[in-house]
């Protein structure tokens, strides 16, 4: 039975891996549930886990799921004291902390830029995570650490991005700010003006120049030669009597 289990727990992260670049050091972001989860069943989260995922991982917790554990009481004690335990991200609500689970959802919007995994017992909270692609949720059954398999919109979000019509959203930061930093973003804002394309010769200049005639429909080539043809027989003409003039004298 865990063979079966590590190798689907294998199989889960090689599917995050590929399709969502998860690297190591996986970061976990775990609940108050599952710490008393983790409590109950006498499970040793921080050796256990990276065996599990078969990689290292860094335990983390939010402002909000500290405070949340504070606020009830001695029942919750022993789940606090491990929490305590995890470094502590940053969320947004400093000032006004809100429950664990609404923070937690809160750390993974924008498509889960920071590759968080999410351990909750929380059965509405798994629900709710389960509906965003790319995020991969932990649970404890009875005393096992379980990978659930990829979410249908995890699936369908990976379908789409083979067939190259989403780009995930922290890519898309990435292409902007790259494109900022290259001085891209205004050109592109602007309208290209279109260039004028070479045309080619005016055809009616490429048509020979027809050559004008004389009033008798001639050409002016063909009455020169014609004049010149006469001069030339006249001249001959002329040089013919002039010799015959001689003889007879």
């Amino acid at each position: 039975m865990k063979v079966t289990r590590q190798k689907h727990a294998k199989k889960n992260m090689s599917f995050y891996k590929h399709n969502f670049h998860f690297r190591e050091p996986f970061q976990v972001l775990l609940d108050g549930t599952f710490c008393q989860a983790a409590l109950r069943n006498k499970i040793q989260i921080r050796e256990q886990l990276p065996g599990y995922l078969d990689g290292a991982t860094q335990l983390c917790t939010t402002r909000c799921v500290l405070k949340e554990l504070e606020s009830l009481g001695k029942a919750l004690y022993g789940a606090k004291l491990i929490a305590q335990k995890f470094e502590v991200r940053n969320c947004s609500h400093r000032k006004d902390p809100v429950s664990g689970s609404a923070c937690l959802l809160s750390m993974i919007e924008e498509g889960n830029p920071h590759h968080f995994f999410i351990a909750t017992q929380d059965q509405d909270l798994a629900n709710k995570v389960k509906k965003k692609a790319g995020v991969p949720l932990l649970f404890i059954i009875q005393n096992t650490m379980v990978l659930d398999k990829p979410s249908p919109k995890s699936l369908v979000f990976v379908q789409k991005l083979q067939t190259n019509q989403l780009v995930p959203e922290h890519q898309k930061q990435s292409i902007v700010q790259l494109k900022e930093k290259e001085g891209l973003a205004k050109q592109e804002g602007e309208k290209r003006r279109k260039r004028k394309r070479a045309g080619g010769p005016n055809p009616l200049s490429c048509l020979k120049k027809k050559k004008k005639k004389t009033q008798d429909g001639q050409e002016p080539s063909a009455e020169k030669k014609k004049r010149r043809k006469r001069k030339r027989n006249r001249v001959k003409a002329e040089a013919v009597q002039s010799v015959q003039k001689n003889e007879e004298e």
